[in-house]
């Protein structure tokens, strides 16, 4: 036999030696007798011997030797890790079958919640955020092309005002009502309409009212509509002088002197019907109309 060959223990040594270690950790109340005796190698291989003897299995003494020296040296004894980040990695990659799936199942649903959040709900608002600073210049340099009058251009103007206020502030919604009110503006300046008498069955053509600050006086209007080209009704912003609010409505009474009143009241008694009954022309850029009859301009939008 070689010298290489005989410094190698073999492995059925190995093994029991091994299997000599486990039988001296199973019987720890027998090794912590043994161990406190003067004689404990002696006696632990003795009673070894006796215990494999029992089993009908004949351990050499380099065996026994090699157990307790063993058992001494802590060899064969398996120890876990220090606690720490690297020992915590390692559970956790070795139960990653316990905890992938649902973990992976969870990260794909946050992620298409964020994704979809971002393209459908994020990017839109913020590309919209972007855009306003030019709608809204846009949208004044609209009115100011199509304003003739100098209260259209007032009112383009201040509503600039208004919304480059709210641009400032980083208000996004008063921007947004800013440029809803610059198209309703819009729409009023583009608009062009007759502004008619109203004379339909059943009807009143002219009210009268008595002030709070004057008992003794009488205010007369004349009720008059927004015709449109084919006919049609518009309605449109009055300011009511009770009140001082803005309403928009079809028909408003405007205010006059009594002698108008009384020449319209004895038109329409006549046949029912008003010969002279267009009151004013509203023409496309300005916002009031043009008055064919005397008037105030004052006006009432209940009676």
């Amino acid at each position: 036999m070689s010298e290489a060959t005989a410094g190698k223990q073999p492995l059925d040594d190995i093994m029991l030696a091994m299997d000599v270690v486990d039988t001296l950790r199973h019987q720890e109340l027998l090794v912590e007798r043994e161990l406190k005796a003067d004689d404990r190698d002696d006696r632990m291989k003795q009673r070894l011997r006796e215990i494999y003897a029992s089993q009908g299995i004949d351990v050499p003494d380099q065996v026994l030797e090699q157990g307790v020296a063993a058992l001494r040296e802590g060899r064969f004894v398996y120890e876990p890790p220090a606690a720490g980040l690297q020992a915590w990695l390692a559970r956790l990659y070795v139960s990653r079958v316990r905890w992938g799936k649902p973990v992976l199942l969870v990260t794909g649903f946050i992620l298409a919640v964020w994704l979809a959040y971002a393209t459908l709900i994020r990017g839109p608002a913020e590309r919209a955020a972007a855009a306003l600073p030019g709608q809204l210049q846009s949208q004044y340099e609209t009115l100011a092309a199509l304003a003739a009058g100098p209260l259209a251009t007032e009112r383009a103007q201040s509503l600039l005002a208004e919304g480059e206020s709210a641009l400032q502030r980083e208000d996004e919604e008063g921007v947004e009502k800013t440029l809803q009110r610059m198209a309703t503006l819009q729409q009023d300046i583009e608009l062009a309409y007759d502004l008619r008498i109203a004379a339909h069955p059943g009807e009143r053509s002219g009210v009268w009212r008595i002030p709070d600050a004057n008992l003794d006086a009488r205010n007369y209007y004349i009720i008059v509509e927004a015709v449109g080209q084919y006919g049609n009704l518009y309605e449109v912003p009055v300011v009511n002088e009770e009140d001082g609010k803005i309403y928009r409505v079809r028909k408003w009474g405007l205010r006059v002197d009594e002698d108008l009143f009384e020449q319209v009241a004895a038109d329409k008694r006549d046949d029912g019907i008003i010969q002279n009954n267009r009151f004013g022309i509203k023409k496309r850029g300005y916002l009031t109309p043009e008055y064919l009859m005397p008037t105030t301009g004052a006006a009432i939008t209940r009676w």
